[in-house]
């Protein structure tokens, strides 16, 4: 009699990739999130995760989804190795188009369709009505990004928020051309209605994406505290709040 081995998906050979490419979408997932996106048992994924972590394609990091408390879970993310390993079928055609865009017409004509390409994504949200709306721009700027495979979210930091790129499809080509990143930064600023600051991009080695964008509202008095005064100088009286842009 025969005997028919039947293998675990979980331990195909094209599994560790297929992990991968989730986290590249998806940005950090915990194990069992991966085992419920693929349909995997708990125990292949954790075998294939470290399998990738040991070869540097992935690392761990803690996260704590939004609203809740308690202890961060583990969750694992793609590292600029991992990112380097997939596959990216596209970017040398995508160089050569880009490269002979610049020759023929020149930095400006670059620089207008990468304007062009982010506003194709995210021009449509509407823009923020003040500093009372930039949350909800920001938020609409990350579902945005997100659909079109960005992996987006907007976290809470200090006195703004930090909109995060988990992924970006196109971080090999922009690592060459950072008039990709330098346009996505200023059409999100248009947005938002304020100056916002590129703190880390995939396409310089980072892991995320992130731009923070700030919302601090202070009042003249906080202004000012850091100044010195005369000792005898009268007390300053009370002044209306602004935002600081």
């Amino acid at each position: 009699m025969s005997v028919q081995h039947v293998e675990d998906s979980s331990t195909r050979p094209d599994t560790r990739s297929a992990i991968r490419e989730l986290l590249l979408r998806r940005g950090a997932l915990t194990a069992s999130e991966i085992g419920r996106e693929l349909g995997l048992t708990a125990a292949g994924v954790r075998r294939h995760l470290d399998n990738l972590e040991e070869a540097g394609e992935v690392e761990s990091v803690r996260t704590r989804p939004a609203g809740t408390r308690g202890r961060p879970a583990r969750a694992f993310q793609v590292t600029p190795s991992g990112r380097n390993t997939a596959q990216h079928g596209y970017d040398h055609l995508a160089v050569e188009a880009l490269t002979a865009l610049r020759r023929v017409g020149g930095s400006e004509a670059l620089i207008d369709f990468a304007r062009e390409r982010v506003r194709s994504v995210i021009g449509k949200v509407r823009p923020a009505e003040g500093p009372h709306d930039v949350e909800r721009a920001a938020n609409d700027i990350a579902a945005a990004l997100t659909e079109a495979g960005y992996a987006s979210s907007v976290e809470e930091v200090g006195h703004g928020l930090q909109v995060c790129q988990h992924h970006c499809p196109v971080w090999n080509v922009a690592s060459r051309f950072p008039e990709l990143c330098e346009a996505e930064q200023e059409v999100v600023s248009e947005i938002v209605g304020t100056h916002v600051q590129r703190l880390a991009t995939i396409a310089g080695g980072n892991c995320a994406c992130t731009t923070n964008i700030p919302t601090g509202i202070v009042t003249t008095d906080d202004l000012t505290a850091t100044i010195p005064a005369p000792a005898d100088a009268p007390a300053s009286a009370p002044t209306a709040e602004r935002t600081v842009r």
